[in-house]
């Protein structure tokens, strides 16, 4: 699957949708506003460039309210609407017109795309005390990036304001910029977040990713940017290319089970001198899922001590009778907090690990993880010896399905509802699991004990 910009930044028509940074975010805009039904309503908190007016099918002058008054009757195609010209330049809307677009776009269920940076075509930027100009309604921020300046000298030739770019990344003007730099400048308060509505969704967009190389160092960047980011999109969008849409991945680990055809709790089962549950839960760790959530119920006090001291949240499931459902639920439940976190806590998608499966390993983890964010399946599973096999991730598109599973039934339920990409993998291993002794033996054999 190719994703489009408007999947990748997982994007919906009525949005409201901010583009700052540098590197192509009016490339990334306008592409966003074409892969959309018109109409679509574009417009600025910031000056823009004679040059930019042509992208637009129709362009609106409107220095107040009153120069909009048939917005409804005249729209079509992607509208750019701005304040008059000054030295070859558009001035920015007021905050009168603006808030009036809002409201239009609401009640007709338009998108409105704001550009609120400048960066005068610069791939990377430092951000003054006034910027970037985000109006307090906006629901998504995309900071974009020319990934085009690194390894390129910290000056004016390559980034907008390299002094405050210099002071944000502790760099020193003219110096090669290196991945490093770059990534301590996003996370810096003082840059692309400091106005940042805290309600919006957080994207950073890996531009000019043109080299392998380059694309390995955005992969590099990316885990440390879920730290205030939601998102990061890595692409090269003059070649039409998104490589992956990165999102934090969960792990859910499903351990509140009487195990009552066993005889005795399998959650700890002894697996190279460690019980079962400690072993799924560091693995999922070691893959960098994250949050790792550990969900009990039968023997729910020596399952958690068992996994006491490990960075994992623990969800003691009350129902777990009922069923495999009622833990599925309530790992989900654990992720979908309100507002929307960054940081701990927010998940794209989550994988769910089974505690009888302590032959996983990080490999499988991870590959389910890129292959996701390829694509952004809405189910990615492992196939072994043309057998589905588990663990299998799930989209964060599926968890109000989720939600609704009954019983002893696990996430296939659903699978008729979605596309599941299967991702193949030559380990006979992952088809293993231990529900009698039987099993448990054949599961020691097949490590060679």
């Amino acid at each position: 699957m190719i994703l489009t910009l408007a999947q990748a930044l997982r994007a919906n028509q009525t949005d409201c949708i901010a583009f700052i940074g540098s590197g192509g975010k009016t490339t990334a805009l306008f592409q966003l506003a074409r892969q959309w039904k018109p109409p679509v309503i574009v417009t600025a908190t910031s000056h823009l460039g004679a040059w930019q007016i042509p992208l637009a099918d129709m362009h609106i002058v409107a220095n107040s309210q009153s120069d909009l008054p048939n917005l409804e009757k005249d729209l079509n195609g992607i509208v750019l609407i701005t304040s008059g010209a000054k030295d070859d330049k558009f001035q920015p809307v007021n905050h009168e017109v603006i808030t009036s677009l809002r409201k239009f776009c609401l009640q007709h269920s338009i998108p409105l795309l704001i550009e609120a940076d400048g960066s005068r075509q610069k791939p990377l930027k430092g951000w003054a005390e006034h910027e970037p100009p985000i109006p307090d309604f906006v629901e998504h921020v995309v900071t974009v990036v020319g990934l085009s300046g690194l390894g390129k000298p910290l000056t004016e030739e390559y980034v907008h304001r390299p002094e405050i770019f210099a002071e944000l990344s502790g760099a020193e003007v003219g110096q090669i910029i290196e991945s490093n730099s770059l990534t301590r400048v996003l996370l810096h308060d003082q840059s692309s977040l400091k106005n940042t509505p805290p309600h919006a969704r957080r994207t950073v967009l890996l531009n000019q990713a043109d080299t392998p190389e380059l694309q390995a160092s955005a992969q590099a960047m990316t885990k440390k940017l879920f730290a205030k980011y939601h998102s990061v999109v890595i692409a090269s969008l003059e070649q039409g290319k998104i490589f992956a849409a990165h999102e934090p991945v969960a792990g859910v680990v499903l351990a509140a089970g009487e195990s009552s055809r066993y005889g005795q709790p399998k959650q700890l089962l002894d697996w190279k001198g460690e019980p079962f549950v400690r072993v799924v839960a560091k693995r999922a760790l070691e893959a960098g899922l994250s949050p790792v959530v550990v969900v009990t119920g039968a023997n729910a006090e020596q399952v958690e001590s068992a996994v006491k001291d490990l960075d994992v949240k623990i969800v003691r499931n009350g129902e777990w009778r009922s069923g495999q459902a009622s833990s599925i639920q309530a790992g989900v439940l654990s992720l979908i907090p309100a507002p929307l976190p960054v940081g701990e806590g927010y998940a794209g998608a989550c994988i769910f690990l089974l505690v009888d499966q302590p032959q996983i390993t990080t490999s499988i983890l991870q590959a389910l993880a890129e292959k996701h964010a390829e694509g952004l399946y809405s189910a990615v599973a492992p196939l072994a010896m043309g057998r589905r096999a588990n663990p299998v991730l799930f989209d964060r598109r599926t968890f109000a399905d989720l939600l609704t599973l009954e019983g002893d039934t696990g996430g296939r339920a659903i699978f008729h509802k979605f596309r599941v990409e299967f991702l193949p993998w030559h380990d006979e291993r992952l088809l293993l699991d231990v529900d009698t002794p039987e099993h448990y033996q054949r599961l020691l054999a097949s490590e060679g004990r």
